[in-house]
């Protein structure tokens, strides 16, 4: 496992972008997995992107994929995440996940690590 920490999300009107950041404590990101996990009260969890170690290959829903961005620096330690034309509907406390697989997957119970979570409101 990893510990994982995410400064960033906040307060945005629908239409705008944020940009996320998700940095590795005490431990390489290199060999993981990483992924967007963002938890709505009510709402069942659902992934929005997820990344390889190697920054090879990503996974995004359907429901955003035309409006996200997942990114990584493995020199930096950092994964990133950006979101454009921003709805209402996605106001959610975003998780940053890390897992130990070769392959980025959209399952939860692969991701071991969790970042403590940032929120993200976007006004109508």
């Amino acid at each position: 496992q990893v510990q994982l920490v995410e400064p960033g999300g906040g307060l945005v009107q629908a239409g705008g972008s944020l940009s996320f950041s998700c940095a590795a404590l005490g431990r390489t990101l290199t060999p993981f997995t990483l992924g967007w996990f963002p938890q709505a009260p009510g709402k069942e969890g659902e992934f929005v992107a997820t990344i390889n170690g190697s920054g090879t290959s990503t996974r995004y829903a359907d429901s955003v994929k035309a409006r996200v961005t997942i990114s990584r620096d493995n020199a930096k330690n950092t994964v990133y995440l950006q979101m454009n034309s921003l709805k209402p509907e996605d106001t959610a406390v975003y998780y940053c996940v890390g897992g130990s697989m070769a392959y980025p997957t959209m399952r939860i119970e692969d991701y071991a690590s969790w970042g403590q979570g940032t929120q993200v409101t976007v006004s109508s």
